[in-house]
């Protein structure tokens, strides 16, 4: 526990009033006296008894005492002795009729300061007094600048000692002649270790000729160092392997100079302080770090590539080298993101970049971009295709298996190449272009690499073109519903609707959602287009109950993306509400491989649909790998089989065993089950035999546009039935 320095001392210019007692048997004398000893800021004070003067002097602190010695009840000597033994700081001049050495003598002895015999003449007592009060107040000041001194002294070290910055001096050759007591808790030395050394024992190796100038500083003044940023080492007894090794220090020294007889300055060392600011290094490095780099890979981020590759194309401009910029984007990413979650897709993402490291030469450069994008720099290629070589092996390396969730997995890549300065003399340009390559790439199958060529330019733009069109088709409200029926083969009439997205093109015409449901994923625009499809299909719902079809159900696809988003349930609540649909007869469609990842959070969000009265129906059913575990925990009313395999059932054909085991997965958990892709009597019949009632495809009818769809809700037709 450190105390508190500060004790009080008086103020300068400040003094007690001086308070003087007169002691004496003849009143005539006392009042003579206090007439004679009067003066600004003086207190007088007399009494006749030596009883009194005690009486008075446990009172309060008297400064001068005229004591006669003789006195009725005690002697001035008695009274003298009470004062001493006590202690008192009074001081005290006796004073006495009779002329005897002897008094004056012992009275000194005694503890007081002069002695002074009675007279007609009172001038040699005030001569004494203003002598006694003299040397009483030039002691009290010499008392008050020794106080303030050693106060100053006190709080100085105090401060020196409690500071967290280091403290110390060096000599005229650089040796330590003091430290603070902080050097032991920051640096781990005892301060009789550095006592008598050079600075330099506590400077990194690195730092030893940058710290001489600080350490050393002979200036000052307002030249003096300041703020400059040294490393200083810990002392290395004891410390573990992860142990800090040194600290970063910020000093601020000035020259210390003893003014000679002959007023020349003689240099006699230095005063310095060094403040830790290892922390504040370490976080503005962290900061700096994050602003360029990816949290998740640690590569370099969009900025830092950028950066990189402008000053790689100012260097290869005076150098005449080629540059290349490769753009990589994972073929299989978001199957992985979809079927095993993000965790999982960002250890992939993280292998991935660990792997791109490994395949580039020192120099060249592996950022990523965001996402499953990728970019590299590789600056100083003799020759073009050099980037090829590079490609093929970022290739090679990225199909050996990955292990992701336990399971092995193995992932391809679309890269694009453009070249300074073949393909553009600016990052944006270059960048822009090996986007566009990789993009072809993709075009023609995924899993393989391409050069940029200006005839790549103009699928760009059409993908572009397709992007902005898209956005305006939202805003046009160019999208339309069709509706594709669902048949009870036992009711012998339709008893639901698919709802499915068509775009009114103005010039391409109607266009099937394979054509643009990628590319408003891709570009954010699928919630808008979701929100739409779902308003259009509880209006068109609503009007079908109040036409008297109140069982009918439409169900709507919803993608992984967008089941995945937080107001999902709301929104799908809100546009329900707004239309009065009854509960169970709006239907949400996913794909199987939703169920996988996030499995508490998939629950939980069917939960809440269910509790809006939304039946949950799993598409595509029998195409991914659904654990039976996980499908018993699902609050799904639906399973479809996927017309993949209803596909397969040809004439003198086995039925598929997955059809098999669907149909038993849906009665064992009790689920309803509607089979998708029916074409042919045959299919049906096969499939009426298995069990199966509810059927969906073209041989009930294909999608219609919604008046159409009406029309074949009210119109008396008799649909295919087994032969049996």
């Amino acid at each position: 526990m450190v105390l508190s320095p500060l004790v009080h001392v008086p103020e300068e210019g400040y003094a007690d009033p001086e308070r003087i007692l007169i002691v004496d048997d003849e009143p005539r004398l006392r009042f003579g006296l206090r007439r004679l000893l009067e003066g600004e800021g003086r207190e007088l004070i007399d009494c006749g008894t030596g009883a009194e003067a005690i009486a008075l002097l446990k009172r309060g602190e008297i400064t001068l005492l005229l004591l006669d010695v003789n006195l009725p009840d005690l002697s001035g000597l008695e009274v003298l002795e009470w004062i001493t033994t006590h202690r008192l700081p009074t001081a005290v001049i006796m004073v006495s009729a009779a002329d005897s050495i002897d008094y004056a003598i012992q009275a000194l002895r005694s503890g007081a300061v002069d002695f002074v015999r009675k007279g007609p003449e009172l001038d040699d007592i005030r001569l004494k007094v203003e002598n006694v009060l003299h040397r009483r107040r030039l002691e009290q000041s010499h008392a008050l600048m020794t106080a303030r001194l050693e106060q100053s002294e006190r709080l100085h070290r105090f401060l020196v000692e409690s500071s967290p910055d280091l403290i110390y001096t060096l000599d005229g050759s650089g040796r330590f002649v003091f430290i603070n007591r902080r050097v032991e808790s920051l640096l781990g030395y005892r301060r009789d270790e550095l006592i008598g050394r050079s600075y330099a024992c506590i400077v990194h190796e690195l730092d030893v000729e940058r710290a001489q100038y600080a350490f050393t500083e002979r200036r000052s003044d307002e030249r003096a160092t300041n703020n400059a940023e040294v490393r200083l080492k810990c002392k290395r007894e004891g410390y573990q392997p992860f142990e800090q090794r040194h600290i970063v220090a910020m000093l601020s020294a000035v020259g210390i100079y003893e003014e000679s007889r002959d007023s020349e300055r003689r240099f006699m060392g230095t005063y310095g302080v060094a403040r830790d600011i290892t922390e504040r290094k370490v976080a503005e490095e962290t900061i700096s770090f994050q602003a360029l780099h990816d949290q998740l890979t640690h590569l370099p981020n969009r900025r830092l590539f950028k950066d990189r590759l402008e000053l790689a194309i100012t260097q290869a401009r005076r150098d005449g080298w080629v540059v290349g910029v490769m753009f990589i984007d994972l073929d299989r990413f978001k199957l992985v993101n979809d079927t095993h979650g993000h965790a999982e897709g960002d250890e992939l993402l993280k292998s991935t970049a660990h792997r791109l490291r490994g395949c580039i030469r020192a120099g060249d450069t592996v950022a990523r971009q965001g996402g499953d994008e990728f970019t590299v720099l590789l600056p100083h290629l003799a020759h073009v295709e050099d980037a090829a070589l590079i490609a093929q092996k970022i290739l090679d390396e990225l199909k050996l298996p990955f292990y992701v969730a336990g399971q092995e997995f193995r992932a391809t890549a679309s890269i694009g190449i453009a070249v300074f300065p073949r393909d553009g003399d600016s990052a944006e340009m270059l960048m822009k272009n090996a986007d566009i390559a990789m993009y072809k790439v993709k075009g023609d199958g995924k899993n393989g690499f391409q050069f940029f060529t200006p005839a790549m330019n103009a699928c760009y733009q059409e993908r572009i073109t397709l992007e902005n069109e898209l956005r305006q088709a939202i805003e046009n409200q160019e999208f339309e519903l069709y509706y594709q029926p669902k048949i009870s083969l036992s009711a012998g009439r339709i008893v639901g609707m698919e709802a499915l997205i068509r775009w009114r093109h103005p010039v391409h015409g109607l266009l099937n959602p394979d054509g643009f449901i990628d590319l408003a994923q891709e570009s954010g625009l699928i919630g808008s287009i979701t929100d739409w499809v779902l308003g259009e299909a509880c209006g068109q719902l609503s009007r079908w109950h109040s036409m008297g079809f109140g069982d009918l159900c439409v169900s709507v696809n919803v993608s992984p993306q967008e089941f995945d988003a937080p107001s999902l349930v709301e929104r799908v609540a809100s546009h329900m509400n707004r239309h009065g649909i009854s509960p169970d007869t709006l239907e949400i469609e996913i794909t199987e491989n939703l169920l996988l990842p996030d499995v508490s959070g998939v629950i939980e969000k069917m939960r809440l649909l269910r509790a809006h009265g939304v039946r949950i129906s799993i598409d595509d059913f029998g195409t991914r790998y659904s654990s039976l575990n996980y499908l018993r925990r699902f609050p799904i009313n639906v399973i479809k089989i996927d017309q993949s395999f209803v596909h397969d059932l040809a004439p003198g054909q086995p039925v598929s065993p997955i059809i098999h085991a669907v149909i038993g997965i849906a009665r064992g958990f009790g689920l309803h089950l509607v089979v998708e892709g029916v074409e042919t009597l045959h299919q049906m019949e096969v499939l009426a035999e298995l069990g199966c009632d509810e059927m969906q495809g073209f041989l009930f009818g294909r999608p219609l546009p919604a008046f159409e769809a009406e029309e074949r809700l009210l119109a008396p037709v008799c649909y295919p039935s087994p032969s049996h």
